[in-house]
């Protein structure tokens, strides 16, 4: 319980972003002149990624189209949360001020995407476990409207998570001021600054996590573990280094994905830092999205080759071997 009085407890008439702005002025510069390329490499890479499932007949399949998916998350993620986290290194020492409004509208698209991703990370495993497993069936269990069925239960499932919570932390009252120790409205951050019995608030968030780390995650290895499998089992030496090229590249982002999220995340609210948290979004923001197309481009053939087809010299001879090829 609060030792403010309960006269005291109210919603703050605005929220004020700490950001780094506690951080000495040489570092915050440094950062910043740091994670900005960064931040437009992982723009190009990731909206290049979209545009060749988009406009490459080639990767008109099930596998880039969720890829394609996961790379248009990665850029609204990137275009919600970075700004504002690069904007936190050039904040004056008291901070920005944002209405209530504002908060609740960055806390739940950070919810929305982040929860849309953990599902669509879990529906590419499906669809890998269904091609590798079920070769015979996979053309007729992965169908366009299958495909577009899982990304719309993506999009839904993160919507409502982020309504739930956002709701949920923005019923409570406010007796800790506003000062948001993050770089944007994120939600433990905005719960610590809550009075009266906060339990219900943890223990949903903490519910949310394992439906939206735990579980996932445990299907995804389950996933590629039977998928490995049959790798091992069947199939040539070229078909096997192909499709284990596939799945050690969606092994890879899962693990950057779920093992940052559930850092900052899977702990009760009394044994973190916040501080820390800001630490470890630094990467979550910067260079794991920046990681997924590096991956994905420089261990895939398919998209390699889409890449050459977008940029490469378009001469008869060249369109001719692409045609073929």
């Amino acid at each position: 319980m609060s030792r403010w009085p309960v006269s005291n407890w109210s919603a703050p008439w605005e929220f004020v972003i700490l950001g780094f702005s506690g951080w000495p002025p040489e570092l915050r510069a440094l950062l910043f002149a740091l994670l900005l390329p960064l931040y437009l490499a992982t723009l190009t890479g990731n909206l290049l990624i979209v545009g060749l499932a988009v406009v490459d007949a080639a990767l008109h399949t099930p596998m880039y189209f969720f890829l394609g998916a996961l790379s248009a998350v990665e850029v609204a993620y990137t275009l919600v949360l970075t700004p504002p986290m690069l904007a936190g290194f050039l904040l004056p020492p008291g901070g920005q001020a944002v209405g209530p409004s504002t908060c609740a509208t960055q806390m739940g698209l950070f919810v929305a995407l982040g929860g849309s991703e953990c599902l669509l990370l879990a529906a590419m495993a499906l669809d890998r476990y269904l091609a590798i497993c079920h070769p015979l069936y996979y053309p007729q269990l992965m169908t366009a409207g299958l495909c577009w069925c899982l990304l719309a239960c993506c999009g839904l499932g993160g919507s409502l998570l982020a309504l739930g919570l956002t709701t949920a932390i923005f019923q409570l009252p406010f007796c800790h001021g506003g000062l948001v120790n993050h770089v944007f409205c994120d939600l433990l951050a905005v719960l610590v600054l809550a009075c009266g019995d906060r339990d219900l608030q943890e223990r949903t968030l903490l519910a949310a996590c394992l439906l939206l780390l735990v579980l996932p995650l445990a299907l995804i290895l389950l996933s590629y573990t039977r998928v490995l499998v049959v790798i091992l089992g069947v199939g040539g030496a070229v078909g096997r280094r192909k499709a284990f090229s596939t799945v050690a590249s969606h092994l890879m982002v899962a693990v950057l994905h779920y093992g940052c999220a559930t850092a900052m995340y899977a702990r009760p609210l009394r044994s973190r830092s916040l501080e820390e948290d800001k630490l470890v979004l630094l990467i979550y923001i910067n260079l794991t999205p920046l990681l997924y197309p590096a991956i994905y481009t420089l261990r895939n053939r398919d998209v390699q080759g889409a890449l050459w087809r977008a940029v490469g010299p378009r001469t008869p001879g060249a369109a001719h071997q692409a045609d073929v090829t």
